[in-house]
């Protein structure tokens, strides 16, 4: 019955890798006591995989309310301050909810590898990606602000950007990859 934070070792090794020095921030912080974050002066938030969002399935096991309540804050204060904001898997299901997008169960597309299509000639992407997520964005799924630029076989949307703000979502998970793809470094860094 432990509750816990936890971040895959690999995140540092490939944020070193994007040029960036990762700072992992707690779950604990909240409206009030904010101003930690604020006086961090971060350049950028990088919102990982991990739980599912409560509200899509409030009887899992694998959610974390207040994990999913941070990083709401952290959102609405990264878009209030222009502050760059990538979503991997969770996170970009994160962003797409919080912006107003709807998501949607899937079935495998759990520790398997598949596809990318795009048309968007502005990004490189691997050929193929892992998958780790029971959750996908239909295309009548995205938030009116993002514009998809990856998609699955099925159509679905593997990555998006913001028309507005500095924002990506990827759904598949960079720094599973060892080595790391030099085409998910380039994409996460621009």
């Amino acid at each position: 019955s432990e509750r816990r934070d936890s971040l895959d070792q690999n995140w540092y090794t490939f944020s070193l890798k994007l040029e960036f020095f990762p700072i992992p921030l707690p779950n604990l912080i909240t409206k009030k006591n904010f101003n930690y974050l604020t006086d961090l002066k971060l350049d950028a938030y990088i919102f990982s995989g991990g739980n599912s969002i409560t509200e899509l399935d409030p009887l899992t096991k694998n959610s974390a309310p207040e994990r999913d309540n941070f990083e709401k804050l952290l959102l609405e204060n990264a878009l209030l301050n222009n502050t760059p904001i990538v979503g991997v898997c969770r996170g970009m299901q994160m962003i797409n909810t919080y912006l107003g997008g709807e998501l949607e169960k899937t079935k495998d597309h759990v520790n398997v590898y598949h596809s990318l299509i795009s048309n968007n000639k502005n990004y490189d992407f691997p050929k193929k990606v892992n998958s780790f997520h029971e959750w996908i964005i239909p295309k009548s799924g995205l938030a009116d602000t993002l514009e998809p630029i990856a998609y699955d076989n099925n159509g679905n949307i593997e990555a998006f950007v913001c028309k507005e703000k500095k924002i990506l979502g990827i759904m598949w998970h960079p720094e599973r990859d060892i080595p790391f793809n030099e085409l998910n470094i380039e994409l996460i860094k621009n």
